[in-house]
């Protein structure tokens, strides 16, 4: 049998995991007596965890949300855990960096010198994302504001500012009834149904000003994916239909590198090894031209498998490569000629 300690640890970490445990089951899945389930409750108690008994021939337990922090157990992953998650939580797009680093100073005080050390040890930098911009940033009011929204299912008003003009004095607040918030690469989006142009659209949370109140309430309508994500995922990969994750154009080409150099810059693309030194690539993009060029940055020959439009498209760079090239390039217009 594991020491108290540890037992109780793992008990917690179960209470965690969902809302309802029948007592035996605890016992079970902690190899010990109903008896010492019963007892490790108790202790869970007087540290200050509220957990309620449920009544019944089965009998229950279920952890209540506390009014007060009681003090913080963590096993060594979930340490590790917490100080990568508030450590990179720069990187989300919200502007939580301050706020982040005073979580981490407060959850690390907290916990014994065993776990502040497997934290203290943990270092590493954290890169922005390229063409990251501060102005990016997403206010915690705003996120909030935007999340108080989704979850009670009231029409959000807003101001909208444009990337080059910023706000309009004179625009009228947008109107939507807002979905699901996403992050994309960095930036946080409202998934939302416009009602002034009926239609689903994804808004830039760091250009939005909600206007307060919110309006009436409103019943979601069915989101036409899967989910929020694979929706975002196609409207900016220029997919016409939102319930299909690929790209519009997708071709599959051979380059003369090994497996290991293409790989790391495939991004959601695949590759398989044909010989050491040849790879067959199958990659996505909005546009053939795109794709073309996506496959030329990799430096290397390439030999085209599929389809006969990305053939097309490699010629038609070639030709406007080579014009580019030239001191005294042709007119525009005559490169098809």
């Amino acid at each position: 049998m594991p020491k108290t300690s540890g037992r109780l640890l793992a008990l917690l970490s179960l209470l965690q995991a969902r809302r309802d445990w029948p007592g035996a089951l605890l016992a079970e899945r902690l190899d010990i007596s109903p008896r010492t389930v019963r007892r490790d409750i108790d202790r869970l108690r007087e540290l200050g965890y509220p957990i309620a008994t449920a009544k019944g021939p089965d009998g229950g337990y279920r952890l209540e949300a506390g009014a007060e922090l009681p003090p913080l157990l963590f096993d060594d992953e979930q340490a590790v855990a917490v100080a990568v998650a508030l450590r990179t939580a720069t990187l989300g797009g919200a502007d939580i960096s301050e706020a982040a680093l005073r979580a981490l100073q407060t959850v690390r005080q907290v916990m014994p010198a065993r776990l502040r050390a497997r934290m203290d040890a943990l270092r590493f930098a954290t890169v922005e994302r390229p063409g990251g911009d501060p102005r990016d940033r997403v206010s915690s009011d705003v996120l909030l504001a935007l999340s108080a929204a989704v979850r009670a299912r009231e029409v959000l008003r807003f101001d909208y500012a444009s990337e080059s003009a910023g706000p309009q004095p004179d625009s009228p607040p947008r109107r939507v009834e807002p979905h699901h918030l996403v992050v994309r690469a960095g930036r946080w989006y409202l998934l939302a149904w416009d009602l002034d142009r009926a239609d689903w659209r994804t808004f830039r949370a760091d250009r939005m000003t909600p206007r307060i109140p919110t309006g009436p309430r409103f019943t979601p309508r069915d989101l036409p994916a899967a989910d929020p994500a694979t929706f975002v995922n196609a409207k900016f990969r220029g997919s016409p239909d939102a319930t299909a994750p690929a790209w519009p154009c997708t071709g599959e080409a051979i380059l003369d590198l090994p497996l290991s150099a293409i790989t790391p810059f495939l991004h959601d693309g695949t590759a398989e090894p044909v010989t050491p030194t040849r790879t067959r690539v199958t990659l996505g993009s909005w546009s053939w031209p795109a794709l073309a060029a996506s496959l030329g940055r990799f430096d290397t020959a390439i030999e085209v498998i599929d389809p006969p439009a990305l053939r097309t498209a490699f010629a038609d760079l070639a030709r406007r490569y080579a014009a580019a090239a030239q001191e005294n390039p042709p007119a525009p217009g005559k490169l098809r000629s």
